[in-house]
């Protein structure tokens, strides 16, 4: 079987198997495949996402896209943006010399603007962001109330209260509800409880597509810094589960959001090789 080069990245615990595709020679049965396969954790490498780095589908102009990724979740579904993929991703590109910082690379959600901003850190800038719309929301007969809003892809943010009762909250039985609710059908969405204290938000993400709580999430950072910075004065410091800090910036665009800045950790974990089946259907 042919062998498979890899590197496995992290970005504040959110962690993701990324390679070098920019010849295109992967299909997209293969993708799927290749991602439920070694995405899987304790039976493979394990991670959340599965990152290919490609050359943008058309040649750029001047100060465009010369580079592309095609993401995908941890159960081999298709993802137009993850924040902390993205700061992985530019480190990656860099590493491989398929970019110098600051570039520009294409997404399902829009064009990111990537810089390295310091030794294992990165800095995105990520598509502009609508405004956080007032959900009413019944779950097994309790009220409930959060704010919806697409940072790339959509997030429902809750306010759970203070730092005790996020800790309290049932992430995984009230995030799949909320995910799955009828409200968010067809395609769902990443649900947020987040806790705002003097200034800073403390956040745990419920992430569509891996089906459970990660250590971060990055459009889930951003999508939870705009919502406590509107509601309860946020300061755009956000506390991930995993314990390291992203940093939000955003401005304000009639209804919406625009220049929305992304900063955090991204880090090689380690580079490997697989052998992999390219018939293989999972």
């Amino acid at each position: 079987m042919p062998k498979i080069n890899f590197t496995k990245m992290q970005g504040c615990g959110n962690d993701f198997i990324l390679l070098d595709n920019r010849e295109r020679r992967w299909t997209a049965a293969q993708k799927v495949a290749f991602t439920k396969k070694f995405a899987t954790r304790r039976l493979s490498v394990g991670a959340d996402g599965v990152i290919f780095l490609e050359n943008a589908p058309t040649a750029p102009a001047d100060n465009d896209a010369a580079l592309s990724w095609d993401f995908y979740n941890a159960d081999g579904s298709n993802a137009e943006m993850c924040g902390n993929g993205a700061r992985c991703f530019t480190l990656f590109a860099v590493a491989l010399g398929a970019a110098t910082s600051p570039f520009i690379f294409a997404t399902r959600a829009g064009k990111v603007r990537a810089e390295i901003s310091a030794p294992q850190r990165a800095r995105v800038q990520l598509p502009p962001a609508g405004a956080p719309a007032l959900e009413n929301l019944s779950v097994d007969g309790a009220a409930l109330t959060g704010y919806f809003l697409n940072t790339g892809v959509p997030h429902l943010v809750v306010n759970a209260g203070d730092r005790d009762a996020l800790e309290n909250v049932e992430v995984q039985t009230l995030g799949a509800a909320l995910r799955y609710h009828e409200r968010f059908a067809p395609a769902g969405t990443n649900v947020d409880f987040i806790a705002v204290q003097n200034g800073e938000t403390w956040v745990r993400t419920y992430e569509r597509g891996v089906e459970a709580e990660t250590l971060a999430c990055g459009t889930g950072a951003v999508a939870s810094a705009i919502v406590a910075g509107e509601k309860w004065g946020g300061n755009g410091k956000v506390h991930t589960r995993g314990g390291d800090i992203l940093n939000v910036e955003y401005q304000r665009a009639g209804a919406g959001y625009e220049s929305i800045y992304l900063e955090g950790p991204a880090v090689a974990v380690f580079d490997g090789t697989v052998e992999f089946d390219l018939e293989l259907r999972v």
